[in-house]
This record gives structure tokens, sequence and C-alpha cells, in this order.
């Protein structure tokens, strides 16, 4: 249930009374400029009201045409037009879903709570086909020249044919279902026909793509309690860079797995690579920057209100959620805090920008639009 709340705002002394609407900024007295961050677009998605425990709600939005699809960690799938914002088809899922998918064309590629891995048709929300896994799928899917690649929750990294749902292969990894690991799942990456993955176990494998047969392996992560790799690869050039939980982020060779340089920063959350820098967040609720050539601290930012979230780029910032407090907007290059977003019990969904806007869902299970913007007295500068 999407509760109302009033802001006040004040533009010349004349308030204005928003409803669902929150806008909070920041002032730059260097620049003489305000950066504002406002909500537009709000919808609850779940088909009922939830009365019992917060699950986990972390699917990034897709945009198709003019409807956004988001799933729940509670009934599974719905999409709404972005005009009206009326329902224009809901699929139940048994047990919801939490991980994000994979788009091509008109179809939707997703993993459920329960265990299948669903193709759905984006224009009517209908059931293309099925694959059932049997163990639960957080997991976002990899989409690769007509073949999907995932890894379920028992740490099997499968092969399916994306037109029919058939198993072309499944490597299989030691089941971690009867030992303590963090939930979550590694979203493989693809190079030159080599698939590159992470597990529960710690271990980074590199895999033929084609066949499913191993190329070469690395445990990274030798904790006792937490090894889990939860976080996608992420390879530019000749190297690997991956986040591993309550460890370390790594640099790694992409041709033999080699380790080239370490920084303390390790966490559930894929690295992102913006020209010289890599941005990543840590178990720790650490946001910092690095060089990417070495694993040098550029800035760092830590929050108290759980952890942040994968971070996006936008413009010239970089956008994180806190997992319990906020959406928030730092300078690239200076780890300066622009402005934020409060949507009540915190963020765990990567945005997705649109059109100069950002849409994400949060943990009470609303889908939110976002404009940010610089203010002046003279003009409105929109983030392109």
């Amino acid at each position: 249930m999407i509760s109302k709340v009033l802001i006040l705002c004040w533009f010349s002394s004349v308030i204005l009374i928003l409803s669902s609407c929150t806008i909070l900024s920041k002032f730059n007295s260097d620049t003489n400029r305000k950066f504002v961050v406002n909500s537009f677009w709000v919808q609850d998605t779940l088909a009922q009201q939830n009365d019992y425990f917060r699950k986990v709600n972390r699917m990034t939005p897709i945009i198709y045409k003019n409807s956004i699809v988001v799933g729940n960690a509670y009934d599974g799938l719905v999409a709404f037009d972005l005009t009206s914002k009326n329902v224009k088809w809901r699929t139940p899922i048994p047990l919801g879903v939490e991980a994000s998918s994979a788009v091509i064309n008109d179809r939707l590629f997703v993993g459920s709570n329960s265990g299948k891995m669903y193709s759905v048709n984006l224009t009517n929300g209908e059931i293309v086909w099925t694959f059932e896994s049997k163990s639960e799928l957080v997991a976002e899917p990899l989409l690769n020249e007509g073949i999907l690649y995932f890894v379920s929750g028992s740490q099997s990294l499968y092969a399916l044919d994306a037109s029919n749902g058939k198993q072309l292969w499944i490597h299989n990894r030691q089941d971690t279902t009867n030992t303590i690991t963090v939930r979550g799942g590694s979203k493989p990456s693809i190079s030159n026909g080599i698939i590159y993955a992470g597990f529960s176990d710690g271990a980074l494998v590199a895999i033929n793509a084609a066949t499913g047969s191993e190329q070469w392996e690395i445990t990274l992560n030798r904790n006792t309690k937490f090894k889990d790799i939860d976080a996608s690869p992420i390879i530019d050039g000749d190297y690997i860079y991956i986040n591993s939980y309550d460890d370390k982020i790594y640099c790694l060779s992409k041709a033999k797995g080699e380790i080239i340089w370490t920084s303390p920063y390790g966490g559930i959350s894929t690295p992102l690579l913006v020209e010289n820098n890599i941005y990543v967040t840590s178990s720790k609720g650490d946001l910092v920057a690095l060089t990417k050539k070495d694993g040098r601290l550029v800035w760092s930012k830590t929050t108290k209100r759980g952890i942040y979230i994968e971070p996006l780029l936008l413009d010239d910032m970089i956008v994180s959620g806190e997992s319990q407090g906020k959406l928030n907007f730092f300078n690239k290059k200076t780890g300066e805090n622009h402005g934020s977003f409060e949507p009540g019990r915190g963020v765990f969904s990567k945005p997705v920008a649109f059109n100069n806007s950002l849409y994400f869902i949060s943990c009470e299970g609303n889908v939110y639009g976002l404009n940010a913007r610089f203010e002046n007295k003279s003009s409105i500068y929109y983030l392109k």
C-alpha cells in the first residue's frame, strides 16, 4: 500500500504541497546550483497487500516500448503503462521474482525463487516456456547468441537454448545448499567463447561456452565464514575484475586467472568501470572509487544504513542505493553527495536510466520514476 506523504517545498515564499512526491536537494555553494531529485512516477507492484515479513526486491526494471516491467519477491511480474500507470498485464509466479532479467526483442528471461527459469512474452505477459532447476534462482542470466546461461542456487551453471528452454549442458559445482552462504548468485560473463562465473565456494571458473568444459579455475575467497562470489565478472581487455563477499576485489588476467592486484573492499555487487576508475561496494557498507590500473583508493563513502548496492553511472555521477536507506547521487570524481531520494525501507534494486529519468523498485515493492537535475537562478540543467 503506497502511503501519501506531504512535502513542503519553498519556492519564492510559495508553499507547494505535493502528494506521493519526495524532493530532496543539496545546495552547492561553489557553483551556485542546487541538485534536486523528485519522484514523478510511483506504483505498488504487489497484487495484494503484504502484511507479513519483508522480502528482498532487487530486480532492475525493464523498459519495453511504452511499458515498464518489474518483478517483486511476492507474486511475480507486472507491466505498467508508462504514461497512464495502468496495469497492462500480470504474470503470477510462485514465490516471486528477485533476480534481474535478460531481454531480446519481445522476450524476457528471468529466474524465480521457486527454481524455475521463465521465458515471457513482453507484449502480453504470456509464459513461452519454463525450465526447472530445482533450486532458487536469484542470479541474473546472461543471453548470448541464442543461449541462456545462469547460475542456480545449488551452484550449477546451466546453458539453455533460449528459443525453447532445452538444456544444452550443465557445469556442476559442490552443492552448498546445506552450508551457510550469502543468498545471491553471479551473472556469468562471456568473452571470445569463454564463460566466466563465480560460485559460492569462492571459485572463479572459465568454461567453454559451447561445450561446458572447464578451461581454468582459481579459488579466490578462502574465508572460513563466507566464501561467496556473487558479483558478475567484468571483462576489460585482457583483465577481469571480480568482487568477492567479505573479502577483496580482484584484478585477474583473463587468460589464466592470475592475480594482478587486490583491494580490501569485497562485497556482493558487480564493479562498475568508468574510464580509468572502478567503482565498487563492500559488505561493510563502503562505496569506493579505485584506480583500474593498480586498485589505489581515489575516494570512499561509508553508510550505516545497511550496504550500498550495485552502482550505476548517470552523466558524471555514480548512483547507488542503501539497502536500508536512500538512493544517492555522488560526484564520480570526488565522491561528493549531490543529493538523495528516500523511498522507505531501503533500495536493493539497481536503477535503469530511460529518457533522462531513473526507475527502480524499492524494498517495499513500489516502483519509482525519478527526475534528477541541477537548478540555479536562470536555468535548469537536466542530466543527460
